[in-house]
């Protein structure tokens, strides 16, 4: 059996829970908070940014309800999200999804790559964002892009600098030498199988909202 987006309806109190935090309202695609909840419910933040417009649209009865139980009771929101999490299996992937196939195509994106921790496939696809507007020479640690962009996802600058070069391996018009780090290589490819040669308007648009999870 497939659970399509692995959304309960009980998720609607953390996401309310979430909506009611300051600053009050429906938080960015790709803030830590959004991340997170994703993580913890295994459900694709654009799933949760959509029902988080719902919530904000108050546009079922089911969502009205919700909000004239909870909306002005936080601590009945607590206890009620308390229950939830503290229900047997919650946030257990082993147990709580047995037998179910999981949609887990988001979840690696913000997982370290094996072998190239602390970097993640969220960080490759900003990092090659920047890429495209480097040229080779200025690939290095004392470009201000370079160091900006190691500060901002609080790594070190070295690692930015390996990826770099890396995507200089995969881009066609440079093929550079096979880098060292094999595992970086290969998610460096897979990046830029899916951004390199596509539109580079979308990949700078996505990167500029992947850039507000590191946002402190």
């Amino acid at each position: 059996m497939v659970k399509r987006n692995n959304w309960d309806e009980a998720y609607w109190l953390l996401l309310m829970q979430l909506y009611l935090k300051q600053p009050l309202g429906v938080k960015p695609l790709y803030s830590r908070q959004m991340i997170d909840l994703a993580l913890e419910t295994h459900v694709p933040p654009q799933s949760l940014y959509r029902r988080m417009l719902q919530l904000r649209r108050l546009d079922t009865p089911r969502i009205q309800r919700l909000w004239q139980k909870y909306s002005n009771s936080p601590a009945k929101l607590r206890k009620g999200v308390k229950m939830l999490r503290t229900m047997a299996g919650f946030n257990n992937a082993d147990t709580f999804f047995d037998g179910v196939d999981m949609n887990t195509t988001f979840e690696p994106q913000f997982l370290p790559i094996k072998g190239a921790e602390p970097l993640t496939p969220l960080m490759l696809i900003i990092i090659l964002d920047e890429y495209f507007r480097l040229t080779p020479v200025t690939m290095n640690a004392d470009t201000p892009e370079v160091k900006k962009l190691a500060k901002m996802m609080n790594v070190d600058i070295q690692q930015v600098v390996e990826a770099l070069e890396t995507f200089q391996y995969c881009d066609p018009y440079l093929r550079r030498t096979l880098p060292a780090n094999a595992m970086l290589t290969q998610a460096c490819q897979e990046v830029w199988q899916q951004y390199g040669n596509d539109d580079p308007d979308r990949l700078m648009a996505e990167a500029a909202l992947m850039k507000v999870y590191f946002k402190k």
